[in-house]
């Protein structure tokens, strides 16, 4: 017994050992919190809003500090300048995505989003000429937005001015302008297999934040033994995508090369003209993983942007009624506003620009990687560190903002009342891996957002007091909560 005791503690010193020589630090690597043998530094962080003790931390350690999340040793960049030192002026050192053991049994690393290389190169082109192809930068997309605007309307009068929760609503109307271009269709909003997968798609950005998928990342196979969230996360993951094979094995059934009707035609029909350039992903699972990410950038950054805007008209009617003000002065009552309107309403301009400021939808942006050795600022930073672009530094940097803690358009408009976007105002990210769906969600917000107002005065149930509380993961959204459409 004594003999087994010794071999268990000499193995658990070799452990210890030779995780101390794979994981020190070089010189000048950034500083940081010492992290715990094999789990780092995961249970040094608030689990509820990480983003602002990584903002908090900046105090102790500096703008750039370090941490070992999950296997990952990670760099933290804070404030604007520096991010934008990292992320344009260095791009394509930081263009990198890093990966787990959960992103490759998630998605493994195809698609877009957590791709790399050659294969994400491929992959981006083709879905940003794709995406394009259908609308995406182009005025007939406006015409696809106001028609799902009609739906949504009529749906929300059905409401007769009682209190209810938007979320699915807001979510199923965003998904269906992405559905137009990837299925060539929308869907219904009482269509529960498609409000099923938008809730298990919400339920999955939730869950990849947490403790446990940190743990999974570092003991994958005693993970996988073990009941949790790990297993929830997995499960919604299979579910969206069985769904979306569903839909791709129907185009299969009257799929016409000649004649392309949405992305998944256009998918199928790569997949053909590159079966001979393996490299590039272009594959039926390489489709399924494409789609989703399509439905993630889509989907739940643009509604929840929609839901933390209708937060923030409650919590400041006197703003809301300025907006309303302002396009019935452009607008008029016998229209709904379209883009051209824009340039001729500032105000409301800067407001739907300081709810993307304040609602700070992805706080920590999506993680970057350094793809070789680099110094920044002087400290060294090897190839394969996740870096961490923190955009709750960047959209509340007192350097950059007039007001950069309180909810205010003035962030927004010059002295002469013009609207006017700081440098600092980089929600969709920076550089070459920010979201290529950024014109999308802007032309989505502008007309929903006015149509909106034009049509409704937004109310909080009973005069109730509205609060700004919200739920971390991948996005970061308004806790849930009631509102009145009163027609106007």
């Amino acid at each position: 017994m004594l003999f087994v005791r010794t071999v268990l503690l000499m193995f658990f010193i070799f452990l210890l050992i030779s995780y101390h020589l794979r994981n020190r630090k070089p010189r000048n690597y950034p500083p940081g919190p010492t992290p715990l043998p094999f789990i780092g530094n995961v249970f040094n962080l608030d689990a509820k809003q990480p983003h602002i003790h990584l903002t908090k931390m900046s105090a102790q350690y500096g703008n750039i500090f370090s941490l070992r999340l999950g296997s990952l040793n990670t760099v933290v960049v804070n404030t604007y300048s520096l991010v934008k030192k990292a992320l344009i002026d260095h791009a394509n050192i930081f263009t990198g995505r890093p990966t787990n053991d959960v992103l490759k049994r998630i998605i493994k690393c195809q698609g877009v989003t957590f791709n790399n290389g050659y294969s994400w190169k491929q992959q981006r082109r083709f879905t940003l000429s794709t995406l394009k192809y259908f609308g995406v930068g182009k005025r007939s997309l406006e015409v696809i937005i106001m028609e799902e605007y009609k739906f949504l309307h009529q749906t929300i009068m059905e409401t007769n001015g009682l209190p209810f929760d938007p979320h699915y609503f807001i979510n199923n109307a965003v998904s269906n302008i992405i559905c137009n271009m990837v299925f060539g269709r929308r869907f219904e909003y009482t269509d529960q297999r498609f409000l099923n997968m938008l809730s298990l798609m919400s339920k999955a950005l939730k869950l990849q934040t947490s403790v446990w998928i940190q743990l999974y990342s570092v003991f994958p196979y005693v993970m996988d033994l073990l009941p949790g969230p790990h297993k929830d996360l997995f499960s919604c993951f299979h579910q969206v995508c069985a769904f979306i094979k569903e839909e791709v094995d129907k185009h299969y059934a009257d799929w016409d090369p000649s004649s392309p009707r949405d992305f998944i035609d256009c998918y199928l029909t790569e997949i053909q003209k590159r079966k001979d350039d393996l490299e590039a992903g272009f594959h039926e699972e390489g489709l399924q993983y494409a789609v989703l990410d399509l439905f993630v950038a889509g989907t739940e950054t643009t509604s929840t942007t929609l839901l933390w805007a209708f937060v923030y008209m409650m919590k400041y009617p006197e703003i809301q009624e300025k907006v309303q003000e302002e396009i019935d002065k452009v607008v008029g009552r016998s229209r709904r506003p379209n883009i051209d309107d824009r340039p001729s309403m500032p105000y409301t301009d800067a407001v739907i620009h300081e709810v993307q400021r304040m609602g700070n939808v992805v706080p920590l942006s999506v993680p970057r990687m350094t793809n070789e050795d680099t110094i920044l600022e002087s400290y060294y930073i090897p190839k394969g560190t996740q870096i961490i672009p923190n955009l709750t530094s960047v959209l509340f940097d007192q350097t950059k903002w007039k007001s950069p803690y309180s909810f205010d358009p003035q962030n927004f408009l010059n002295d002469q009342s013009k609207f006017e976007k700081p440098e600092a105002f980089i929600p969709f990210s920076a550089g070459k891996r920010s979201c290529p769906g950024e014109s999308l969600a802007r032309m989505e917000l502008f007309l929903f957002f006015t149509s909106f107002l034009h049509s409704f005065t937004l109310c909080p149930p009973g005069g109730k007091q509205i609060s700004l509380d919200f739920k971390f993961g991948m996005t970061l959204s308004p806790k849930p909560f009631k509102i009145s459409f009163t027609p106007r």
